[in-house]
């Protein structure tokens, strides 16, 4: 019996202990109302978390664009995509290689500027109907073209194919511009999370291999190394939608060569040569510490970037401009860097 009460007692013990530990820990900031909002709607439809399921599986969970669905159809608000944009589907490359882009065009006469865009999920998971928003908002906002491309996702097809199919899809634009009413001098990348990663690599492997450069690079919250021990890691490590135990997922997934820049552009001896950046970066995101290190590297290496953090607000939020006004304002900050270097090239 007193071996009993004992060992309850230590249990107990252990239980404040970790509880003191995890209370003393680092725990990611407050959301701001609106950014809240959008979190309660994704976990009101129950997703499994990421990091405990298969690709396929993973796939198919509720994701932060459902979250704002769900929001703007609680506020009685229409879910149908913004008008004022059209969207064309063609296919890039032939083969096991070929792969689909989406055309976003504005309202306009064109020529338009373009910019190839590179969606989100980790290189494993999401698509571009997923990040519909963001290509749809910056068509109208930066008055462009925006290529969407559903690159091939991991592991089915691990790197380097999706950098490779990025680098393509922008090859297929310097080409075609004329084609889809673009200026083929005035061609930028961007994309978010891996998107971002994508976007940098492509803008290096065209310095690399000597083909025409962006004229400008959107790296939103972009994925550029693997050190987890950062201190947004540390603070947000179990942050949603994003944690740490997700980008841990994302790495084995991905299978990309840790030492190899075109996996992890933090690891490329230099930068220089690179276009002009805009990095928006999250409070609540255990990226945030490598994307303002990236932000310094490129500057230091000769690279001019307007870099902007925005406080209250998680990974994924670019593109909920209809419900979260930072999002709003990071999509308008976007939008105006982009409209600038497109006007330095007309």
């Amino acid at each position: 019996m007193k071996k009993t009460i004992s060992l309850t007692l230590m249990a107990g013990a252990a239980a404040l202990v970790a509880g003191a530990a995890l209370a003393q820990s680092p725990q990611p900031a407050k959301a701001d109302a609106a950014m809240q909002k959008v979190l309660d709607a994704q976990a009101s439809l129950n997703p499994k978390p990421i990091e405990t399921l298969t690709p396929e599986e993973a796939r198919k969970q509720p994701t932060p664009a459902d979250g704002v669905k769900k929001v703007l159809a609680d506020m009685k608000k229409s879910t149908a995509p913004e008008p004022g944009v059209t969207v064309k589907d063609m296919t890039v490359g032939s083969g096991d290689a070929s792969f689909p882009v989406h055309i976003y065009t504005p309202e306009g006469k064109g020529p338009f500027p373009v910019m190839v865009y590179y969606h989100g999920g980790g290189f494993v998971i999401a698509d571009t109907e997923v990040y519909d928003a963001t290509p749809r908002a910056l068509a109208k906002m930066a008055n462009a073209i925006m290529v969407s491309v559903d690159y091939r996702r991991a592991p089915e097809h691990k790197f380097p194919a999706a950098p490779n199919d990025a680098f393509a899809a922008y090859q297929w634009v310097l080409a075609h511009a004329k084609e889809i009413n673009g200026d083929p001098m005035r061609v930028a990348v961007g994309g978010e999370s891996a998107g971002g990663n994508l976007a940098t690599v492509v803008s290096m492997m065209a310095r690399d291999k000597k083909v025409q450069m962006p004229v400008h690079q959107l790296l939103v919250y972009p994925v550029v190394n693997d050190d987890m021990n950062t201190p947004s890691y540390k603070t947000n490590a179990n942050a949603k939608p994003l944690n740490k135990p997700m980008m841990a997922w994302f790495f084995k997934h991905y299978g990309g060569d840790p030492k190899n820049p075109y996996a992890l552009p933090m690891k490329a001896t230099s930068l220089k040569g690179l276009p002009p950046a805009t990095i928006v970066a999250a409070e609540i995101d255990p990226l945030l510490s490598e994307g303002k290190a990236y932000a310094d590297k490129l500057k230091k290496d000769g690279v001019a970037v307007s870099y902007k953090e925005y406080s209250g607000v998680t990974h994924e939020f670019f593109g909920m401009g209809a419900v979260v006004p930072k999002a709003k304002e990071a999509e308008q900050f976007a939008a105006d860097e982009l409209k600038k270097a497109f006007a330095a090239k007309k």
